[in-house]
């Protein structure tokens, strides 16, 4: 009996608390409550689904085109869309002295993200994979948002009253930047909330795709400056000619250091006859 007595005297002490301290808080004691959790659990499974498929296809082009007008079709849509080609090897064949074939094979791959309906999810990946030679890799992850959900729409409904209760001037917040804080965080949790029902409603799917590699034929000009040498013959009466002409001009140049070569050879005639008189000394009897 006396239990059953105690129960009601502490819930009315501990409201009694409460309006202590200015009956700032006493329309917030109610906000977290068991009907609330139950209508707001009730409202259905958060549940984002996110897939990949990384596949084999005969030709990326045309499968990157069938893909986007397969996302069209059931309302998605084509949010990244990458492409390209790597040179594997490459060889040049000389066909004439200014002209080769290069013979080039590469790879070709392409990744694509697209946005689609979750309800057209499995309708989709397995579109897609007919599309391929054959599937790599396929893989689809669930992830249950609900408890992030709730959390955020109780925090919210909270500041929510609380930001009613100083309108109406039964709390008082000194600093405005706390008002200010406030409402913005109000702000993130609306637009987390939101994305949460995007990602619901919408899946993400992130495909990659490549083909087998692929021979390029084209003929192009001989970049190698060797080849672009002149015949033989033609090259050898060049230098007969060069020849020639460096001699003439040797011709030239010592005419017109003629002065300079007279001057020479009569130095070196002087010095001849000076060394032979030097020589030759007079027999005496």
């Amino acid at each position: 009996m006396k239990t059953k007595f105690l129960i009601p005297l502490a819930g009315l002490a501990f409201l009694c608390a409460c309006k202590g301290k200015s009956g700032s808080y006493e329309t917030l004691n109610n906000s977290i409550s068991a009907d609330t959790l139950m209508k707001d659990s009730i409202s259905g499974a958060k549940l984002v689904k996110t897939a990949g498929i990384h596949f084999k296809v005969k030709n990326v082009q045309q499968t990157a085109e069938h893909i986007a007008a397969l996302t069209t079709g059931i309302n998605g849509m084509v949010i990244h869309h990458q492409m390209g080609s790597t040179a594997e090897r490459s060889q040049d064949i000389r066909i004439s002295n200014d002209s080769v074939m290069r013979v080039t094979a590469f790879n070709t791959t392409a990744e694509m993200t697209v946005k689609i309906p979750s309800t057209k999810l499995d309708e989709f990946l397995n579109q897609v994979g007919h599309l391929g030679i054959y599937v790599n890799d396929r893989s689809m992850d669930i992830t249950d948002k609900s408890l992030d959900y709730l959390s955020a729409q109780l925090k919210l409904k909270n500041r929510a009253e609380l930001v009613s209760q100083q309108r109406k001037g039964k709390i008082i917040i000194k600093k405005p930047e706390d008002v200010l804080n406030l409402k913005d965080d109000m702000i993130d949790q609306q637009i987390g909330n939101r994305q949460i029902d995007d990602a619901v409603k919408n899946s993400i799917v992130t495909l990659s795709f490549y083909q087998s590699n692929t021979i390029n034929k084209e003929v192009i000009a001989n970049d190698d400056p060797s080849a672009y040498n002149l015949p033989f013959f033609r090259r050898l009466g060049m230098a007969v000619e060069n020849g020639w002409g460096i001699f003439v001009d040797v011709i030239i140049g010592m005419a017109n250091l003629w002065v300079f070569i007279l001057a020479g050879i009569g130095a070196w005639v002087l010095l001849r006859n000076y060394r032979g008189k030097k020589i030759i000394k007079p027999i005496k009897s």
